[in-house]
């Protein structure tokens, strides 16, 4: 499987060891695979008797073909192992008899990003010595909350890597922000700045794009890499989950194979969602591909008229984790609904004017298989409290997002398919908005109202967030999203 960017018109190749050590292209466009891997009856089944570090390594070796089979089931197994995931990753829980719930957030941080970034530093471990790489790989990330703790715990200590994380200092919950900033590990730098998301994540863009620093960074044997899901090697594993969690409605007697079923993703950078559409793609049995925006909702209106406009009012949620304007990885969906030309065009308007508006047949193109939903803040709390009243399911933010659009879908649409609703994060990552949604009381405690959540529901916190305060805090530094070319040559 050979892979090109979704901005070159030559269709220049490369393995995928290389663009997992790459992260982003040279032209600044995305990698994507030359050709989709298809996925059988035949397979599926035999899938839904495989263990979950099975499916994975199977899924992979479609499309990392520059890794043997005994190397992916080796990493999938220390990655998704009981000490990482304690009861199994990825389980599909019965929320309704049309709701499931695919919980993404067993891992060590708590919330989904652990899905794939427990992986990727094992397959960037591997793509350094595949490619005969003598540098270190330096690791930068922009987030909204969860993939810089995710990451952060995945690459630290690994030999030949270093990892810097930075983060809206405003943007994301206490808990993140303490996760973050207790991280421990050698290799490791976080660093808070002055603005949102969108100004962390073109940070980190315009590093990866300017050759002076690339050049500088290379004179002190450092190359660059990315986490995040504009990295194909943390998009693929998010593949995974999807296909697993079909065969755990097989397994369970809920659907036989065929019977296609609706996913609900809750997105801001489109990396999550557009994993499910790949998976369908390969031949996954899906139907609708519900996308679940909250107040900034550029995806939805991008969705319901094919004009996406970052031009508007950013709003901070209790969501933080989806409070982005700028959705990096709709460029991939666009590249497969158009074409590498039409892509750069599109990017290129983005940046210049901050909008573009796509053709009527990529629109219908993309009709087929998204639909755009998105929930308000009274809505989104709304949603959780009756999930938990009603049906005793104890959700995160995110989720009910999720929640409160594929009930808005159901109401709207109503086609008698299953949903698979992504849970993004444990309700504790996010335990005073939660706890005020439930008792409509303030939380009372410091430390992200952990304590209150888990006596106001009688529920555990879950564990990897249990005396988080009494960590020592290593990072505290804030800085002006401008400083941060800077603030990374003091790191090296």
């Amino acid at each position: 499987m050979k892979y090109y960017s979704t901005r070159d018109k030559s269709k220049i190749t490369f393995d995928s060891a290389q663009v997992i050590k790459k992260g982003l292209a040279e032209d600044g466009g995305l990698f994507v695979p030359e050709s989709m891997p298809e996925i059988s009856k035949e397979e599926i089944l035999a899938l839904c008797e495989k263990n979950y570090p099975e499916r994975a390594a199977y899924v992979l070796s479609k499309f990392l073909t520059d890794y043997s089979q005994e190397e992916l089931l080796k990493d999938c197994e220390a990655a998704y192992c009981e000490g990482s995931f304690p009861g199994g990753a990825a389980p599909l829980k019965k929320v309704t008899d049309k709701l499931f719930s695919l919980e993404l957030w067993h891992g060590p941080t708590a919330a989904f990003k652990d899905m794939a970034l427990q992986i990727m530093p094992r397959l960037l471990s591997r793509a350094l010595i595949k490619t005969g790489e003598n540098n270190t790989a330096l690791i930068l990330v922009a987030t909204s909350g969860d993939t810089g703790k995710a990451a952060l715990e995945g690459y630290k200590d690994i030999e030949r890597i270093k990892i810097m994380v930075f983060y809206p200092v405003d943007g994301v919950s206490k808990v993140q922000k303490l996760q973050m900033a207790t991280q421990t590990g050698n290799n490791v730098q976080v660093c808070a700045i002055k603005g949102n998301f969108d100004d962390a994540q073109n940070g980190v863009k315009n590093i990866f794009s300017d050759a002076k620093a690339k050049d500088n960074l290379l004179k002190h044997s450092y190359i660059l890499s990315s986490a995040n899901s504009i990295n194909w090697g943390r998009l693929a594993p998010q593949i995974v989950y999807y296909i697993s969690a079909y065969c755990d409605l097989i397994k369970a007697g809920e659907i036989t194979y065929g019977e296609t079923v609706n996913v609900c993703v809750p997105t801001g950078n489109f990396g999550n969602i557009f994993a499910a559409y790949i998976a369908k793609m390969m031949g996954l049995p899906l139907n609708k591909l519900i996308c679940a925006s909250n107040a900034n909702n550029v995806l939805t209106e991008f969705l319901q008229t094919g004009t996406y406009d970052r031009n508007r009012q950013f709003h901070v949620t209790m969501s933080p984790s989806m409070d982005i304007l700028i959705s990096s990885n709709l460029e991939r969906l666009l590249y497969f609904s158009s074409s590498a030309s039409e892509t750069a065009d599109y990017m290129a308007d983005l940046k210049t004017t901050g909008k573009y508006t796509v053709s009527g047949a990529i629109k219908e193109k993309i009709d087929k298989n998204f639909v755009g939903y998105f929930a308000s803040e009274e809505e989104t709390a709304n949603t959780l409290k009756k999930f938990y009243d009603e049906h005793h399911y104890l959700a995160d933010t995110h989720t009910s997002v999720a929640l409160s659009c594929a009930e808005k879908y159901m109401n709207e649409v109503n086609d008698g398919k299953k949903i698979i609703v992504a849970s993004t994060a444990s309700p504790y990552k996010f335990a005073a908005d939660v706890y005020h949604a439930i008792s409509r009381k303030d939380a009372s405690a410091d430390t992200g109202a952990l304590d209150d959540l888990s006596a106001l529901t009688g529920t555990e916190i879950t564990l990897p967030l249990r005396n988080l305060a009494q960590r020592p805090i290593r990072f505290e530094q804030i800085i002006e999203a401008d400083e941060m070319l800077n603030e990374v040559y003091k790191f090296m």
